[in-house]
Parts: C-alpha cells; sequence; structure tokens
C-alpha cells in the first residue's frame, strides 16, 4: 500500500510568513515607588549574582549576615560598601528599617530563618527549594498571610529571556490551550565533580531540574496534574557520580510535559523547548541557557523575537523586581511561595518515580525523598 505524504498529515503544512513579533512584558519589572532596605541572610558563592542584580537595579542591601563574618565583609565590600555585617541573624531581624529579607541559606537552616523573618514582619525571597517538606512549606505560607507580609521564591527561571518570553506569551493566550510543553538538555555539567553538589544523588532532577519542573508548573498553571513518571541512569563515559541522564513524563488533565536531559555532553551542546497548544506553537533553542531564539508561529505568521539580556541577569533581577512589585501593588507576586508547591509537588514525586520506577501522583510524597 503506497502511504502519500496526505496520509501523515504533511500536505496540511502551511509555509509561514514573517510577521513582527509580540511585544510581551517579558523583561524585569520594578515598582514605581517602592525601594526598602534589603537584608541578605547567607553570603555563598550564588550570592554574587543576587547582590550584582540588587546593584544594578539601584537598590539598597543594608546588612549582610553569615556565619563567616569575612564572607560577609567580603560581599559588603565588592557590592555595598555602606552596608554593615554581622554573623547573627537576631541583629538583622531587629533593623526595623530592613524590610525585606533576600534568605539565602542552605534548605536545612533556611526553614527557622523564613519564619523568624515572617513573624518579625519582614517580606521574604527565598532561594529555591524554600522548603524540602510540603507540610512545612504549607505552614510557612499560611503563616505569611496571617502576618500580612510577602513569601517569595527566588525561582529565577522564570525570568530567562526566552522563559519569560514564552511565559507571557502563554498569558496572553496566544499559543491558546497548551497540549505539550518539550525540554530537551543536552549540556555540560562536569563542574560539580569535586564539589558538594556532587554528593547530591538526585543532582540533575532536584538541584538542576527544579527549574524545569517549576517551568512546567507555570506554563500549564491551570492544569492539575495527574501522575509523573521519572528515570534516571548514569551513561557509560560520565565521571560524576550522580545519574547524568534523565527521562521525566508529567501527565496534566489534558496535556503532557516530557524532559530529557543529558548533563554530559562535551560537543554540541543543545538546550530546546517547545510549547504546543491550540492557536500557535512556541520554540527556543540555543546553546545554552544564555543563548536562545524564540519563534513563534501562529495563524498570523512566524516571528522571532529580539531578546535581551541572559538567565543570570534577568533571572536574579526578575524575581526580587517581582517581589518589591506584589508589595507595592499589594498583591500576591507570581513566584509566591504557595504557587512554588506546586512546583515542590512535581519536583519531590519526580525523585520518588526514580527511586521506585512507578508513577507517582503529584502531592502524594509530602517530603524530599532520602
Amino acid at each position: 500500500m503506497s502511504h502519500g505524504s496526505s496520509e501523515y498529515g504533511l500536505s496540511k503544512q502551511v509555509k509561514s510568513h514573517q510577521i513582527a513579533a509580540p511585544d510581551l512584558p517579558y523583561l524585569p519589572s520594578m515598582p514605581l515607588r517602592y525601594r526598602p532596605k534589603i537584608g541578605l541572610v547567607g553570603a555563598g558563592g550564588v550570592t554574587e549574582y543576587h547582590l550584582r542584580a540588587y546593584q544594578n537595579m539601584g537598590l539598597e542591601v543594608a546588612m549582610i549576615c553569615d556565619l563567616n563574618l569575612k564572607r560577609a565583609e567580603a560581599r559588603r565590600d565588592q557590592f555595598f560598601p555602606r552596608a554593615s555585617v554581622c554573623s547573627n541573624l537576631a541583629e538583622v531581624l531587629r533593623r526595623e528599617d530592613i524590610e525585606v529579607i533576600d534568605a539565602a541559606l542552605h534548605p536545612e537552616p533556611r526553614v527557622p530563618l523564613i519564619e523568624a523573618a515572617i513573624r518579625s514582619g519582614k517580606h521574604v525571597l527565598s532561594q529555591k527549594p524554600f522548603a524540602l517538606d510540603l507540610d512545612v512549606a504549607e505552614r510557612l505560607t499560611d503563616l505569611a498571610q496571617d502576618k500580612g507580609v510577602k513569601l517569595a521564591v527566588n525561582q529565577n527561571g522564570r525570568w530567562a529571556p526566552h522563559f519569560a518570553y514564552a511565559r507571557e506569551a502563554v498569558r496572553a493566550g496566544l499559543l491558546g490551550e497548551l497540549g505539550s510543553v518539550d525540554f530537551h538538555l543536552a549540556f555540560d555539567h562536569s563542574w560539580t565533580i569535586g564539589t558538594p553538589f556532587e554528593d547530591i544523588h538526585h543532582l540533575l532532577l532536584f538541584d538542576f531540574g527544579v527549574h524545569w519542573f517549576d517551568m512546567a508548573s507555570f506554563f500549564l498553571g491551570g492544569q492539575e496534574f495527574v501522575s509523573i513518571t521519572a528515570s534516571v541512569r548514569r551513561s557509560a563515559y560520565q565521571k560524576a557520580r550522580p545519574p547524568f541522564l534523565a527521562a521525566v513524563i508529567i501527565d496534566a488533565e489534558h496535556a503532557q510535559v516530557r524532559m530529557a536531559l543529558n548533563a554530559a555532553v562535551t560537543y554540541g551542546q543543545v538546550d530546546r523547548t517547545l510549547l504546543a497548544g491550540s492557536r500557535g506553537t512556541l520554540r527556543s533553542i540555543g546553546p545554552s541557557l544564555s543563548q536562545q531564539q524564540v519563534v513563534i508561529t501562529t495563524a498570523a505568521g512566524e516571528a522571532s523575537p529580539d531578546l535581551k539580556g541572559t538567565w543570570f541577569d534577568n533571572g536574579f533581577q526578575g524575581t526580587m523586581g517581582e517581589l518589591l512589585c506584589a508589595i507595592e501593588e499589594k498583591r500576591e507576586p507570581l513566584n509566591s511561595a504557595r504557587d512554588n508547591i506546586r512546583t515542590l509537588a512535581l519536583c519531590f514525586a519526580a525523585l520518588h518515580s526514580a527511586d521506585t520506577h512507578q508513577p507517582v501522583c503529584p502531592g502524594d510524597v509530602r517530603r524530599l525523598p532520602s
């Protein structure tokens, strides 16, 4: 039997013509007037990007706190010379002029820090993940609501230029109802060899993959997740201890998310994202997280926006900027902790699925698998 191209729908393909890209508000926002003093708790490696972002935004970090006072002093001298430094959290929380806390400690001590900050009436931007237990996460979000303060999570990937543009395309309804979301990453994560990150068995799906679980949750925010199936493997040639191969399928009510990751790719690295909906398709591709070309195709034609910025520049500005806007506008931030509970549920379920080789319903696994 002969199979003509029409049997496979190929004859229905229509060549799209180029059109101007939709002007979407993907860049980080700043509040109109609200410029609170910020207290940074924790002065580890990643806080270099936090402080550089706040410096570029014209914000004021008034105090930097770290058990290692020399580390706090080094961050102060590099970015905010007029800031105070201390090694005691209580000193930060006593400062009535500090209204926002950037909680940049490791997950275990982060929970008591967040709780203490909330009880002191401070708004909080927490590093991700903000909790390792869904019950604790829900308790913290309820506490913030009761105390009338905002609790947001530093899911900075939401403001990476390509993800932020896709986020706004979805919010604007340009793609219609989403049917699938695909993430394909072939990259080199070998910089973790010999670092404490190598001690994390699920380094790929937990510490790294939480960004993609977060984007999946956000893109399909209106749909309930039904199940998640995940698997991990070590490649034959990788040097790192944690598995550097991972595959994930997330089934939602009317859509599916697929993730394929290889973190041991030296040559020809690629990062692809594809969102397919009832009214259009958005694809983003590039050799890295910071170099991406977005193309959005609808009945009107094909458009490719000229995106500005990079993940780390836009991302760390975006999370704090959104929190400050939400405080000023008296609304919940897009990166609220309550919204992030959905992300944590996906991540915890994926790790449990990878360990048990069984599908898991998001929300059934209440704590980070050991």
